[in-house]
């Protein structure tokens, strides 16, 4: 009589019990309110959290185009500073000749040399980076040997790569073991087993337009490489420059306004608040869809001595709460991130974009979640889920088809597919001739012109 009851042997809720519950479960947030009363917090939280994460993703995407922006104006800054000849319209900068290849590398490193009597720009040198403590480096690469003689179809390579190089200082460096300014004059190229030319060196800026969002000013460093490729050895020497910025904390900052931080920085907590309460809930949710689904097992297979299937199982794993946590997750880490960066501890613009991005776009996903409250709405959404299977299957057919003809495309056609340079015809360079503005009144015609009910229109 004292013996405990197995789970078999306990008492176990009425059929009926049974079933108001899993009614109720499967309700919206309407039908539980009119059916308990129950107040739809967890809807009106995510209501609340659609509206604060996508003023988020706002203020952070004002503050990541000022920061992108300013990047690509600094290489394009650089490009027209440091690459001779340089043609913004034409993505192909090269040189053919062994005095045009010696021409470029002393443009570059002597406009760098003036770089403070030549740009608009506040630049500054880095010491100590480049090779024996200077503050530029130029480096050849070559092969340990090599000896082409096409007249008699020979030739002889060792493929062990040498690096010679020989550092620069501008006149305003300080004293030290670098090296004197025109040593790069004397410096010769292999030209028979030449692979590569490298400039390499670094220039800081300050970044002052964030003020214009009410942000302490970033510090930027370029990590700024000229590449002058010959490894192809075809006469052709491509030039590209490559720019790598690093954004660091600035050294006693200085602006006023702190208050507009604060703000910012309240209302990034207060979003963190907001999605920690949503990951509750909603893990919550979880983890009652998961007991009931537990009770409904047991009862068919202790009642009815039947399994339930994998489908009905899943019915109880709403795909939907799922989705708001990995957004909740996504949006406290990339609240963090942001924090972070607003308070000049943290650089990773990127991976703070992405997250907060993600997040957004899931949470916005999740609105799909309720229109199927509405018949109609629940009807078409119904409707897509039955028919994506299908969908997959014939995108995937499509897609073999597609990788075939791109693959085939690319072997047979791609090799002779020459993009040649953009020229200007004979017209647009015709009508480049005319230098009279658009809002001079010149170009009206009769006013009874039956072209003229098509003004607005764009052709």
């Amino acid at each position: 009589r004292g013996r405990p009851l197995s789970p078999r042997e306990q008492p176990w809720p009425p059929r009926e019990a049974l079933r108001r519950d899993l009614k109720y479960f499967f309700m919206s947030p309407c039908d539980k309110y009119h059916a308990k009363g129950r107040k739809p917090i967890k809807l009106g939280l995510q209501l609340l959290k659609i509206i604060i994460v996508t003023v988020q993703l706002v203020l952070f995407g004002l503050s990541n185009q000022v920061v992108v922006s300013f990047k690509e104006e600094n290489t394009m800054t650089f490009k027209e500073l440091f690459l001779k000849e340089y043609d913004e319209g034409s993505s192909d900068l090269a040189v053919y000749t062994q005095g045009d290849l010696y021409d470029h590398i002393s443009y570059t490193i002597e406009k760098y040399l003036d770089l403070a009597n030549t740009t608009v720009g506040r630049y500054a040198y880095v010491y100590g980076v480049g090779v024996n403590d200077s503050a530029l480096s130029l480096c050849q690469q070559y092969y340990k040997r090599g000896s082409i003689d096409p007249a008699n179809d020979t030739f002889t390579i060792d493929p062990h790569v040498i690096t010679d190089c020989v550092g620069v200082n501008p006149m305003s460096a300080p004293i030290g073991p670098g090296s004197l300014k025109n040593d790069y004059k004397n410096f010769i190229l292999k030209f028979h087993k030449l692979i590569n030319v490298t400039i390499e060196f670094q220039l800081k800026a300050i970044n002052i337009q964030t003020i214009i969002n009410n942000e302490i000013p970033d510090c930027y460093t370029f990590y700024i490489t000229i590449v002058l490729d010959n490894k192809a050895h075809s006469g052709k020497v491509q030039i590209r420059l490559e720019n790598r910025a690093v954004i660091k904390e600035c050294k006693f900052p200085s602006v006023s306004g702190q208050v507009e931080n604060y703000a910012r920085l309240s209302f990034d907590v207060s979003v963190v608040l907001v999605c920690l309460l949503s990951l509750v809930l909603c893990g919550r949710s979880i983890l009652r869809g998961i007991v009931l689904q537990n009770e409904f097992v047991a009862f068919f297979k202790n009642n009815l001595s039947r399994k339930v299937c994998w489908a009905d199982r899943m019915e109880f794993i709403n795909g939907w709460y799922i989705l708001l946590i990995v957004s909740d997750f996504f949006t406290i880490i990339g609240s963090f991130i942001k924090i972070g960066i607003e308070s000049k501890n943290i650089s990773s613009y990127d991976l703070c974009g992405i997250l907060l991005g993600t997040s957004t776009l899931l949470v916005w996903v999740g609105v799909i979640r309720y229109l199927t409250f509405f018949q109609k709405y629940n009807i078409l959404i119904l409707t897509l889920r039955v028919a994506f299977p299908n969908v997959i299957r014939f995108c995937c057919c499509v897609a073999v088809i597609y990788l075939g003809y791109c693959f085939c495309g690319w072997i047979v056609l791609g090799p002779y597919h020459v993009k040649e340079p953009m020229h200007i015809t004979d017209l647009q360079a015709f009508i480049a001739e005319c230098t009279d503005m658009p809002n001079s009144g010149k170009f009206r015609g009769v006013e009874t012109s039956p072209c003229s009910i098509f003004c607005c229109c764009d052709r």
